[in-house]
């Protein structure tokens, strides 16, 4: 299997939002999540982020898209880093407030190890969640 391809394969279903059963097929059984983000801090495994990034991207952002600046795969670490822009307005039910028809777009990293099976072992999302919320209209 190609990491780097499988690690693509998975960071385009999760943005899709496909959820779990989408993004199922790239992860490893239990892959942890982390993030230093509060709308995220409860979030513990990739299964649930996939599952929440299905819930805000198709409810309460719909038709959400994003723009993949760069990527990148090291081989000696089994690494693969996403860089992207998401874009989306807040048309939706959900989130704090009705919906604001406010836009967001806010810049954010995927980090992904991937194990020998070539499936991602773990994932970070390195993300400045405030900025976000502010531009939605939120805070």
């Amino acid at each position: 299997m190609n990491a780097f391809e499988n690690a693509r394969n998975f960071f385009d279903a999760c943005e899709a939002p496909a959820g779990w059963a989408g993004c199922q097929p790239w992860v490893a059984d239990g892959a942890p999540f982390e993030a230093q983000s509060e709308p995220l801090a409860d979030i513990a495994t990739v299964k649930d982020y996939c599952e929440w990034m299905k819930a805000f991207g198709s409810i309460t952002v719909p038709g959400a898209t994003y723009d993949l600046h760069t990527s990148s795969y090291d081989e000696t670490t089994r690494t693969a880093v996403f860089f992207a822009t998401y874009n989306a307005k807040h048309t939706g039910p959900g989130g704090p407030v009705p919906p604001t028809n406010r836009e967001v777009h806010s810049h954010y990293v995927y980090v992904l190890t991937m194990n020998p099976e070539g499936k991602v072992a773990s994932m970070k999302k390195v993300w400045n969640a405030p900025w976000a919320i502010k531009q939605l209209g939120w805070a």
